[in-house]
């Protein structure tokens, strides 16, 4: 009896077990979040060599912390964009414990450039171009606006026309009530593969108890005084 109801105690603790946000891991690296609107990536650890100010509340992956600059990188291979090292000042980072689901900014946007040719023959057909271009984030030359970005192997500054809008990342705020995890309504709690295996093997484990416990069980003595 004793060792059915320690399996049963083993069985509910794993049921209470959530399935949360994944946890960061040595493969995976450590993320840390621009919780500001002026955190700088900058080429080298020097801060009179700013590329470009990361999007607000946008993660890098930190490679290695040092006292002042951590050595990170930006964005991955996917739709189009390529992965960038730098560094950034370490006290404007804010790091976090999980991966994150959106970690980098996907924001492609299109330049036009138009061709003034004056009294020039022609119907002007190709004086407009357009092109596409992957957005890493905004720079500033004195009072001229810029942005930095990435297309056909390249990395350049563009004019910065028109402001670049997007969503923001809330995945890292923590609620009121000092918990890191998000609200319930957002968390998962079903179960993972894992519990069910585990749930498995322990009602297999029981069945076999189960077995031998009713197995070795005596009958129950004659009364003597009936027979």
């Amino acid at each position: 009896m004793k060792r059915f109801l320690s399996l049963f105690a083993i069985l509910f603790l794993l049921l209470q077990i959530p399935a949360g946000r994944v946890r960061a891991s040595a493969e995976n690296g450590q993320y840390a979040v621009a919780d500001a609107r002026d955190v700088w990536f900058y080429g080298q650890a020097d801060e009179s060599k700013g590329l470009f100010l990361l999007p607000y509340t946008y993660y890098v992956r930190v490679i290695s912390e040092g006292e002042i600059f951590s050595f990170v990188e930006y964005q991955d291979s996917s739709d189009g964009y390529k992965p960038i090292t730098g560094y950034c000042l370490r006290e404007q980072l804010t790091y976090v414990d999980f991966v994150p689901a959106r970690p980098y900014l996907k924001k492609r946007i299109t330049l036009t450039y138009t061709i003034d040719t004056g009294a020039g023959v022609g119907n002007g057909s190709f004086n407009n171009m357009e092109r596409t271009v992957c957005f890493y984030g905004a720079f500033s030359s004195g009072t001229a606006p810029y942005y930095y970005v990435y297309a056909d192997g390249v990395f350049d500054y563009v004019p910065a026309v028109e402001p670049v809008t997007y969503d923001l990342n809330t995945d890292y705020v923590k609620p009121a009530t000092g918990e890191t995890d998000p609200p319930p309504a957002a968390e998962n709690k079903g179960v993972n593969g894992m519990q069910i295996a585990l749930i498995c093997v322990l009602c297999g484990a029981a069945a076999v108890v189960a077995f031998f416990v009713i197995r070795g069980k005596k009958p129950p003595a004659p009364n003597r005084e009936e027979d």
